[in-house]
């Protein structure tokens, strides 16, 4: 039998399982000696041999299969994040990603997107939905917020808004690169049934989207250079990079710095513009 300090498995799930009610789950309170639940019952609710279950916390035996590792995940009830940890004790990777539809962002997050005052910074699902944005990014982009949230998709964008397409100078391969990128992000993300119908829906809707697809093509969103011709502000240069949201394997974030100074300030003075027609909208509109 292993050292106790070798024996991180069966620490972890001792101490998960004393932190427990066995009210809570219906189990007796009588002749309890310590907290929590025993392990017969841990076994009981994760539909496993109670000896066996003895000798997973000893560290005796072998390996658990991922399909029990998630029972006993359910049976202690743990977190996302103990369930990752949980896996990574037992087998050494983390669990399969288990897709969940996004609820939108904390304010906290929120907070960092708009503290980046001349950088676009976006928000996107594995699906590839804007949930949200900051004021460079509406000004610049697309006013997120004037648009019904199932239009605020980036491929629904590419290859339907004729105003998004119209700003984009190398839109085939770009539009290409997206594709590719949203097809290996699903699927990284648990997320291709889920966005089956929107694929359908492309195919149908857009050819070009169509063949793209059919292309099979995978690539890694990450960081690289994108050029926008607005049409107001002329022609725009960013470096972009995108993040993964801890927490929230369901959340990218993708941030666009100005290439260069003149960059920057082309941005500056859209947004002051786009604020005063905002401004102007308003006051228009209380008269």
């Amino acid at each position: 039998m292993p050292a106790a300090d070798d024996n991180l498995l069966g620490a972890f799930l001792r101490d998960r399982r004393t932190r427990l009610d066995p009210a809570a789950f219906g189990f007796s309170l009588a002749r309890r000696r310590t907290p929590g639940l025993r392990r017969e019952e841990v076994a009981q609710r994760a539909h496993v041999s109670p000896t066996w279950y003895t000798w997973l916390e000893q560290g005796r035996g072998g390996a658990p299969s991922a399909n029990v590792l998630e029972r006993i995940g359910r049976a202690l009830m743990l977190t996302d994040a103990e369930r990752e940890h949980l896996f990574l004790l037992a087998l050494g990777r983390p669990p399969e990603v288990r897709y969940q539809a996004a609820a939108g962002v904390t304010p906290r997050l929120q907070r960092v997107l708009d503290a980046m005052e001349f950088s676009l910074a976006l928000v996107r699902t594995s699906a590839w939905d804007v949930v949200a944005w900051n004021r460079a990014a509406a000004a610049v982009l697309i006013d997120y917020a004037a648009l019904m949230p199932e239009q605020r998709n980036v491929l629904r964008l590419l290859f339907c808004n004729p105003r998004v397409r119209a700003k984009m100078p190398n839109w085939e391969s770009d539009a290409r690169f997206a594709v590719a990128a949203f097809r290996l992000e699903t699927a990284r993300a648990g997320a291709s049934e889920a966005a089956k119908a929107l694929v359908d829906e492309l195919s149908q809707s857009s050819p070009a989207f169509a063949v793209m697809w059919r292309d099979n093509d995978v690539s890694i969103h990450g960081e690289g250079v994108k050029q926008i011709a607005h049409p107001i502000a002329g022609p725009l240069a960013f470096d972009y990079s995108t993040f993964a949201v801890d927490g929230r394997p369901d959340l990218t974030m993708v941030i666009y710095n100005p290439a260069t100074p003149a960059d920057a300030e082309r941005v500056r003075a859209l947004m002051k513009a786009t604020t005063g027609e905002a401004s102007l909208e308003n006051h228009t509109e209380r008269m």
